[in-house]
């Protein structure tokens, strides 16, 4: 497939992934799609990248991306949305994209035009998914995941949390997208307020993603798949990474306690009803009783 019929626009937040990786993700976005606007944020002021952005015709946005994204997201919304894209794509450095990727995400939000957010399925290298959808979480469940791994596994409440029982083989509607690979509808995220800056580590989407079910679906599907390859760090980035894997803690921390006192610790009546709408999709029965049929399409239609 050639470029989208649509205006539309890329962020790739580049980290300190090596350059050859950056290029390598410039040069299929560019072959894939030419006439795609790509924005290359890089935090760690690496010359090498702006020669890359050069080379590709990109936007290079030098630009702290510590203590979180969202401020870099919402720059590059506003100068997208003032250039006329009508989509906005999400990019993870480690991403491998599949040269008709795009084209075909953006051609399932033309044909849904309630899908507000859209994340394909992502899977290693080895070809094996990566469940990296969710339900919003609670308290109890970042908790367990962080001081009683096992038992939430044993338990079979990670599997519950991460959507296991939809088998990632079918269109979903989910709670809360992976941010690696994330396509948005512009017009829906300016409506709900873009990204909160107060959130960091992942917070900044999940609260995005249930701003937009106020207004918008989120999709899963299964039919456009990436490869999330293990990130190798640029020549010297390896200090500075130990360093933000100390200062991410600290961080996760802040953003959970931000999150809750925003949305609700024990008491969250939204939270509930979103995930209860998710799970109730995953049961074939239900989804019949819903006129949804089992393969994930609307049955009268």
């Amino acid at each position: 497939m050639g470029a989208p019929a649509v205006r539309a626009s890329c962020c790739i937040l580049c980290g300190t992934a090596a350059p050859d990786r950056i290029e390598h993700l410039l040069l299929s976005l560019t072959t894939a799609c030419p006439h795609l606007q790509i924005y290359l944020v890089d935090g760690a002021r690496m010359p090498v990248l702006a020669a890359l952005a050069g080379r590709y015709g990109a936007h290079y946005c030098p630009q702290p991306d510590w203590p979180g994204q969202a401020r870099a997201h919402n720059r590059i919304l506003r100068e997208a949305a003032a250039a006329g894209s009508a989509y906005h794509l999400l990019l993870a450095p480690d991403i491998g994209l599949p040269l008709d990727a795009v084209a075909r995400m953006i051609a399932y939000m033309e044909q849904h035009p309630d899908v507000g957010l859209l994340a394909p399925r992502v899977q290693g290298g080895d070809g094996r998914l990566r469940p990296l959808c969710s339900l919003l979480p609670g308290p109890l469940e970042l908790l367990l995941g962080r001081c009683f791994p096992l038992l939430r596994r044993s338990s079979g409440r990670l599997a519950r949390y991460q959507l296991h029982a939809g088998g990632y083989s079918r269109v979903m509607e989910v709670p809360v997208p992976p941010a690696c690979c994330l396509l948005m509808r512009v017009e829906t995220v300016l409506r709900v307020g873009m990204f909160d800056e107060r959130f960091l580590q992942r917070f900044d989407t999940v609260d995005l993603a249930r701003r937009t079910a106020r207004i918008a679906r989120t999709v899963f599907v299964p039919h456009v798949a990436v490869v999330r390859h293990p990130v190798r760090d640029s020549a010297g980035a390896s200090a500075r990474g130990r360093r933000r894997r100390v200062a991410s803690l600290w961080w996760r921390c802040v953003s959970a306690w931000r999150y809750f006192d925003k949305w609700g610790w024990l008491r969250d009546p939204e939270r509930d009803r979103i995930n209860a709408r998710a799970l109730r999709q995953l049961d074939p029965a239900r989804r019949l009783q819903d006129g949804v049929s089992p393969a994930g399409t609307d049955v009268a239609g």
